[in-house]
């Protein structure tokens, strides 16, 4: 029988040149979501700076017949605050040493028509007689800051005027103004008033 001739080998297939050589051109990276990210930083870097440059500030006053040293006595006699305080319900100093003092901590708890909150604050400022001033947070410094102060300054022979007054910044504050005005501002009021009464009819 005649011989079969060999079957040819099918050539070999060659890599093509782009399966051969690796893709080195750089690829173009989505840079928006960069951009858009630093944009919303820089906007909430400058509101935060704009609400530190303009707190909203609450303030009530109401002259005493007292000394200044009868109406500081009231003030910071804070185990008393429970008896008589229909805003301030209850104030400590939680510092180690007691003392009220500028750098120490306290523990205040509000009443208002919403309802109860407690907050930390730290004395800034405690004279005797003229000034207290404490600043309270909520969450980073950044979402509110409360600068609270009290002053006592005499308004006439025999009387001072008590002012009670804060100030408060921070990215929530202006969302929140209304609300301030509404509930938080007339409980300044219902405090002074309060002490006053309190004040007074302990002198007799």
């Amino acid at each position: 029988m005649p011989s079969t001739p060999p079957t040819a080998a099918a050539p070999a297939t060659l890599p093509s040149a782009s399966a051969a050589t690796p893709d080195t051109r750089p690829r173009r990276r989505r840079k928006w979501p960069l951009i858009t990210a630093s944009a919303l930083l820089a906007a909430l870097g400058s509101y935060t700076l704009w609400t530190h440059e303009h707190p909203v500030r609450l303030t009530a006053s109401v002259e005493i017949k007292a000394d200044p040293e009868q109406v500081w006595g009231v003030l910071t006699d804070f185990s008393a605050y429970p008896q008589w305080n229909p805003f301030m319900t209850s104030a400590e100093i939680t510092s180690d040493d007691g003392r009220l003092r500028p750098g120490a901590t306290m523990r205040n708890q509000l009443r208002q028509p919403s309802g109860t909150s407690t907050f930390d604050p730290e004395v800034l400022v405690a004279r005797p007689g003229r000034e207290l001033r404490w600043l309270g947070k909520l969450g980073p410094g950044w979402l509110v800051d409360g600068e609270h102060r009290f002053v006592i300054e005499r308004a006439g022979p025999g009387t001072v005027r008590l002012t009670q007054s804060e100030s408060f910044s921070g990215v929530l504050v202006p969302i929140a103004e209304s609300k301030l005005r509404a509930e938080t501002l007339p409980q300044f009021r219902a405090m002074n008033e309060a002490l006053k009464k309190r004040v007074e009819n302990t002198r007799h």
